[in-house]
């Protein structure tokens, strides 16, 4: 039986060049979040928020986006309020519900990491790509993430 086969099967190549892609990418990104004293996840959670309505989410749902445990999530948000850059809200409608809200320091921290970060996106991922290349992969991402990752989507309730 021949072993080899298997490992030959183009399946692992996408999967690879995806992971050396990914690898690549935070390398090239992480001096512009870095140069605002964040890491990639705290820029990733203070984006999710300053994108979401009314600028907050449920620790509930921004730990479902941002891949994280309950408890991941309340240790980030604890570090990002301590920070400055976030705040707790209690929900009236719901005593079990605590949002994350962006404050306006987590706003100006997000407007100060913006240029230096949308450049190296520019530079290093969209603009290598056409517009129909771009296009072609937002929307294979999409089916992806809805597929391996619903609970990352934004709720609207």
């Amino acid at each position: 039986m021949d072993t080899t086969e298997p490992f030959d099967d183009p399946r692992l190549t996408t999967m690879g060049l995806l992971f050396e892609a990914h690898q690549g990418l935070v390398a090239k990104l992480d001096p512009a979040w870095r140069a605002a004293g964040l890491s990639g996840l705290d820029l990733n959670a203070l984006l999710r928020l300053a994108r979401s309505p009314g600028r907050r989410l449920r620790m509930s749902d921004l730990a479902a986006q941002t891949a994280l445990s309950t408890s991941g999530v309340t240790r980030l948000v604890d570090r990002l309020a301590k920070a400055g850059l976030v705040r707790r809200e209690s929900s009236p409608g719901d005593r079990r519900s605590t949002y994350a809200a962006l404050t306006p320091e987590g706003a100006e921290r997000i407007g100060q990491v913006m240029p230096g970060y949308l450049a190296a996106i520019e530079r290093w991922f969209t603009g290598l790509l056409t517009p129909e290349q771009l296009d072609a992969l937002v929307a294979g991402l999409r089916v992806i993430r809805d597929a391996a990752h619903p609970d990352a989507t934004a709720r609207t309730d």
